[in-house]
Order: C-alpha cells, then sequence, then structure tokens
C-alpha cells in the first residue's frame, strides 16, 4: 500500500472529470434533487426527486464538505460545469 503524500495522493487526484461528476451528483441524488439536465437525468434518474432547486436539497455538512471538495477537483481540472 503506498502512503499518503505520495502515490495516493497523486491517485485520488487523477480522478476523469466523469468520476467526479458522478460523486458529486450521486451525494445529490441521494437527498433527493430533481435533475434537470438528460445527462443526469439517464444515470440517476427522477423516481423519488423531491427537490427542485439544488439550494434547496438537505445537505449534511459532511456532504457539503464533499461537494465542495469535488467541486474544487473539477475546477483544477477545467472540467465543464
Amino acid at each position: 500500500m503506498t502512503a499518503a503524500g505520495s502515490g495516493a495522493s497523486a491517485q485520488t487526484r487523477a480522478q476523469t472529470c466523469n468520476d467526479l461528476w458522478l460523486a458529486r451528483n450521486e451525494i445529490y441524488k441521494a437527498q433527493g434533487y430533481c435533475f434537470r439536465t438528460q445527462r443526469a437525468i439517464a444515470a440517476f434518474g427522477n423516481a423519488g426527486c423531491q427537490y427542485d432547486n439544488i439550494d434547496d436539497v438537505p445537505l449534511s455538512a459532511n456532504d457539503r464538505r464533499r461537494v465542495s471538495g469535488i467541486v474544487g477537483q473539477e475546477r483544477d481540472l477545467g472540467c465543464p460545469r
């Protein structure tokens, strides 16, 4: 196993834009967000969704930190939004 700070952290940063998009939207799906884009609807569906406005999705403090970290990684990689 590789120690943190060497290969492990580089591997974590090497996630693709698609991986990050999936991880971020899985969090929103789990909390009931109603997706709008065809891509997201195809990936996650809208069955059981409750929130049309992403700002209304009740995220825990931990989920907010995770989303913020993912958004930062997406920004660093130049991922489309």
